[in-house]
């Protein structure tokens, strides 16, 4: 077993070196300059569209879609998982506090990336079996007429998020549990596993009834507990954003010299756990944007980089911020610890059980999301009755991912996530006169109330 985890280590080590990672940033600087910078000249008009029915009844979601909100909720509930409390501390231990200036360039950046993506998955949405579905898989087959290359990123994130992906967060739902609350880890497992059961059994509709509640109510519970730990440390508010901004590009200078990293190190670790947490560029999050009920594809575009702002700018930043102003960063920690000795530091004793309240729900909601995206891959490969044995492995892969070591496991999710990020990258890259032609219809047609060639028809 050891010399299988060495062999997927050394693989993951290229697969996600620099050169996938000067893609994935690469790629993200394409579409910025060639969409004109979408993401600052649309950012109050992408607002305005994911937020704007919040608080009005959604439509119910079925075999139609999804509500433009149940999509981003959905997205988001992928997006905001472990990787925001693990992966934020991990960059800070590894990369010092300048890897948090070069996550929020990753995600201005990735912002671009995303929106590619959901407009994509837009035009090349299809209704099979009388189900409206979409993603990359269906984007690089019709787009770029290759049936092979949108097989084997089917079958890559199956396996990555929907059974090794979801056998790491269940496992890191059920330490968290059983650390703060002394309850078994298999009980936690067979807890998750129940209610994820309960909400996928119901299809489309009850998954995006869940996320569009559970997302919201997550979010805010831990923004709020985020900003008053910082808030308690007011002071160090000023002191810890320097150290982002010259930890940069002078991380010794920026702690004294209490975390020895380079440039290089800050860089690498910042733009890595920013692309891994928001996942642009990665061909997940277009599942839920295919599906969402919008006139024009540019709309749920938009939408989609509200993720990146809600999962980089927001929920990272404040990790970040806690971590810092508490001076966590200074025990040595890392990992999902180093964030939980913020919140102790802030907290108190109550820090450790709200860290793992919140880990609770930022597991569940990924699961749930990740599950769904590997559902859409499913119904691609094997149509409707691939869906239930697609389910049952995946309940499993929750029990038994709370009771094992999942090094491996973590590696071969790595490796297998690396494998479907290129064909996506690959497609990317390849439509991008496509993406450019569909926005300045969105620009030049349909916001200015004439006949747009995309704007959606029922299919």
């Amino acid at each position: 077993m050891s010399g299988i985890h060495e062999m997927v280590t050394g693989i993951n080590s290229i697969l996600w070196g620099p050169v996938m990672l000067f893609l994935l940033l690469g790629t993200g600087v394409i579409f910025t300059f060639k969409l004109r910078f979408i993401q600052i000249r649309k950012l109050k008009k992408a607002f305005r569209e994911s937020f704007s029915g919040i608080f009005t009844k959604s439509s119910k979601a079925n075999e139609d879609g999804m509500s433009s909100f149940q999509a981003l909720s959905t997205a988001i509930a992928a997006q905001v998982g472990t990787g925001n409390l693990a992966g934020v501390a991990t960059a800070i231990a590894a990369g010092g506090p300048g890897a948090i200036f070069w996550m929020w360039i990753s995600g201005f950046f990735g912002m671009g990336t995303i929106f590619a993506e959901a407009i994509l998955a837009q035009v090349y949405r299809k209704r099979e079996d009388g189900t409206v579905v979409g993603g990359p898989a269906y984007y690089i087959r019709d787009g770029l007429n290759n049936k092979y290359l949108a097989g084997f990123f089917s079958v890559a994130i199956i396996l990555a998020l929907g059974f090794m992906g979801n056998m790491v967060q269940s496992n890191s739902v059920g330490e968290a549990v059983s650390g703060a609350f002394g309850v078994p880890s298999i009980v936690v497992g067979l807890v998750v596993a129940f209610i994820v059961g309960m909400i996928i059994i119901g299809g489309i509709g009850r998954i995006a009834s869940f996320t569009e509640k559970i997302v919201p109510f997550m979010a805010i519970i831990y923004i709020v507990g985020s900003l008053v730990v910082v808030f308690f440390n007011w002071d160090a508010i000023i002191p810890s954003l320097k150290m982002i901004v010259h930890g940069a590009f002078n991380p010794k200078a920026a702690t004294g010299g209490i975390i020895g990293v380079t440039v290089k190190e800050a860089f690498r670790y910042g733009i890595a756990r920013g692309l891994f947490s928001n996942e642009a560029g990665m061909g997940s999050t277009p599942h839920a944007h295919a599906v969402a009920k919008v006139r024009h594809p540019g709309q749920q575009g938009l939408v989609a980089m509200m993720g990146v702002v809600i999962d980089t700018g927001v929920v990272c930043t404040l990790t970040a911020m806690v971590i810092l102003t508490t001076g966590a960063f200074e025990t040595g920690l890392s990992g999902a610890a180093l964030t939980q000795a913020g919140f102790v530091n802030g907290f108190g004793e109550f820090g450790a059980y709200f860290i793992a309240v919140c880990l609770f729900f930022f597991a569940l909601s990924t699961i749930i999301g990740w599950y769904y995206f590997g559902e859409s891959n499913v119904r691609y490969l094997f149509g409707n009755r691939g869906l239930m044995p697609y389910r049952l492995i995946v309940l499993a892969c929750i029990v038994v991912g709370t009771i094992m070591k999942v090094e491996i496991v973590w590696e071969l999710a790595d490796a297998f996530n690396g494998l479907m990020v290129i064909p996506n990258l690959i497609a990317l890259l390849g439509m991008v006169s496509l993406v450019v032609k569909v926005v300045n219809d969105f620009e030049d047609l349909y916001e200015k109330g004439n006949e747009s060639i995309y704007k959606n028809e029922e299919i």
